[in-house]
């Protein structure tokens, strides 16, 4: 899981692959709460309460609020549907200022729209899982449910494809 909360970083900080970054930064709740879970899946229930327990509390100080309901409507409109405008959201959109840009601006309305940064959101959600998956090491169903999760292998994975990186 390392190697693919890496990839969201690098996405959001270094390479500027926002969409992409953004994409990893959503699934991550879904990952953790399957990862949690006894029968190794996800749902919207279980998204909601991992983001309640893991990264809400960065973002429910104060008058701008992002909820877990919001957040996973949020991951629904734009992993779905490729908007950030979801019909049931507590906003208008979503919307998320390039950085580099003459502002920076995290948790404000701007109008009727919630204005996220998107290195500080998806550092938010890695860090979050960072911090789960230390807490969670050595339990179940979490050690179960983690050696079926996707790695990158590598040296390969016998007997598929032997002497290169493999992601399975």
């Amino acid at each position: 899981m390392e190697d693919f909360l890496n990839q969201v970083d690098l996405a959001a900080n270094t390479a500027g692959l926002y969409f992409l970054a953004l994409a990893g930064a959503l699934v991550i709740p879904d990952i953790c709460g399957a990862l949690e879970s006894p029968d190794g899946i996800t749902n919207g229930a279980r998204y909601i309460a991992w983001f309640i327990a893991n990264v809400a509390p960065k973002y429910s100080a104060g008058l701008v609020q992002l909820s877990g309901e919001d957040c996973y409507r949020f991951r629904c409109s734009f992993l779905h549907q490729g908007t950030t405008v979801h019909p049931k959201a507590s906003y208008t959109r979503i919307i998320f200022l390039e950085p580099g840009g003459p502002i920076m601006g995290h948790m404000n309305i701007l109008n009727d729209a919630l204005n996220l940064d998107i290195p500080t959101f998806c550092h938010d959600m890695t860090d979050a899982a960072r911090n789960w998956m230390a807490s969670q090491t050595g339990t179940e169903p979490y050690e179960s449910n983690r050696k079926v999760f996707v790695t990158r292998y590598p040296e390969g994975l016998a007997p598929y494809a032997v002497g290169m990186p493999v992601i399975s």
